[in-house]
């Protein structure tokens, strides 16, 4: 079965936009390359193939960009399918900290002078 997908000199036989039947945006947010995916259920036996593919790449928290590159699928081609996964129910995604969350250089310095004192 592989055969019919996979030309030995051409590469990947089916295209993109056939894997995201023409989509090329996922539903919802969009998907930062250095979010962090993981599967919160286990996929149903009817799950295309694909689908498949990102399911178990994603049994360990995985990045997107990571995930790209361990399945092979272009990025927005990952992009659509886990927009697909996460309206199923089947994936959480945990978004990069935003640097407004993030403490400032002057407060880290000021608990780093005060541990010293100790």
């Amino acid at each position: 079965m592989t055969e019919r997908w996979l030309d030995q000199d051409a590469g990947p036989i089916v295209r993109p936009y056939t894997l995201t039947r023409g989509r090329t945006r996922a539903a919802g947010a969009r998907f930062d390359l250095i979010a962090i995916v993981v599967a919160i259920r286990t996929p149903p036996q009817d799950l295309p193939p694909e689908h498949a593919r990102i399911m178990q790449a994603c049994r360990l928290p995985v990045s997107v960009a990571e995930m790209a590159s361990e399945t092979g699928m272009p990025i927005g081609v990952i992009r659509v399918l886990l927009g697909d996964l996460r309206e199923s129910g089947l994936i959480t995604v945990r978004l990069p900290v935003n640097d407004v969350a993030l403490p400032r250089e002057s407060v880290l310095r000021d608990v780093l002078a005060g541990l010293k004192a100790l």
